[in-house]
């Protein structure tokens, strides 16, 4: 099987129910990092008083190749609370598998999920609210400037 690139666009558009840890009684002010295959995206950072009910309406787009080497396709969405005087806090994460929703691009010339909401866990797998995502993939076709499009991915057979 040849192996495929294409770009995967991520819709960020918001969370509910995110829980308040602030000490201090303090809103939070929830930020996501976006991660895919050691690619990471980092959304604005939402200010308390909207902490509990963030909206971002943010778009990241992410490289894709597939088949991947080790077969993972995790889209890991990690919300995080950011302090000014301490180092950020860590609220929770949804991960997506998206093997299958990568092969229907594939198939069908692109693969979309219209925004729904996942659930976020804390590190000790309790619920801790959701968040809402669409995702769209597109792949490109297999042409001699694809080398081009991707700085310079394409691995060169010239040894001389």
């Amino acid at each position: 099987m040849t192996t495929v690139f294409g770009i995967m666009e991520v819709n960020l558009v918001s969370a509910r129910g995110l829980k308040n840890n602030e000490f201090w009684g303090g809103g939070i002010d929830p930020y996501v990092l976006i991660q895919y295959r050691g690619q990471e995206r980092k959304s604005s950072t939402i200010r308390a008083g909207q902490g509990s009910k963030p909206e971002w309406n943010e778009k990241f787009t992410f490289k894709i190749e597939y088949p991947s080497v080790d077969g993972q396709y995790k889209l890991i969405l990690k919300l995080m609370d950011h302090d000014t005087f301490s180092s950020d806090d860590y609220l929770g994460e949804a991960t997506i598998y998206l093997k299958e929703f990568l092969e229907v691009g594939l198939e069908n010339g692109r693969a979309e999920v219209h925004p729904k909401k996942y659930s976020v866990v804390g590190s000790d797998q309790s619920y801790c609210g959701e968040i809402q995502v669409g995702i769209t993939f597109t792949p490109k076709k297999a042409t001699h400037d694809v080398e081009e499009e991707y700085g310079g991915w394409k691995e060169s057979n010239d040894h001389s």
